[in-house]
């Protein structure tokens, strides 16, 4: 199945929660831009969905934008043998999504890392705790106005 006809089953299930497709044939992996406010049930039909089956998230990252944050997930069906990308996008000054670990155990530690680096935080994750850095580190290291900190716990940081 096409992106573009997963973009139509989409857009004729969840309507103005499916907000854009990106597939002008110049990219090598299309994307279809969704609504975080029913992420669950789009997630949930995405996996379950006869035809479409996404029963693998392979990936889950974050990108700073400046004007905004964007969730971009992953999927793959093992059975059909078809990939789809999944983009969500957050405003900066309340970067909040509902957590896919329920949906895809996968996610769990993909979360982890988004949050540790991004802020964004994932509403449901089971243990949304930082991974990469030290639990005591302050602000978001991937973020584009983050700013090293000279040094740590009296430690100069290199950079």
């Amino acid at each position: 199945m096409t992106t573009k006809e997963i973009f139509e089953k989409l857009k004729n299930e969840f309507n103005d929660d499916v907000i854009s497709i990106f597939d002008d044939g110049m990219v090598s992996e299309p994307f279809i831009t969704v609504s975080s406010k029913n992420l669950i049930d789009i997630m949930l039909f995405l996996r379950d969905e006869k035809g479409l089956m996404f029963d693998y998230l392979s990936c889950l990252s974050g990108v700073d934008y400046k004007e905004n944050f964007t969730v971009i997930y992953n999927l793959f069906s093992i059975e059909i043998h078809h990939r789809l990308t999944v983009k969500v996008e957050l405003p900066k000054d309340n970067p909040v999504i509902p957590s896919v670990e329920l949906i895809w155990r996968s996610a769990d530690w993909h979360e982890r890392e988004t949050y540790d680096m991004y802020g964004i935080i994932f509403e449901g994750h089971h243990n949304l705790i930082r991974i990469l850095n030290p639990y005591d580190w302050e602000g978001y290291p991937l973020r584009k106005d983050y700013k090293a900190p000279e040094e740590y716990h009296g430690i100069k940081v290199p950079y």
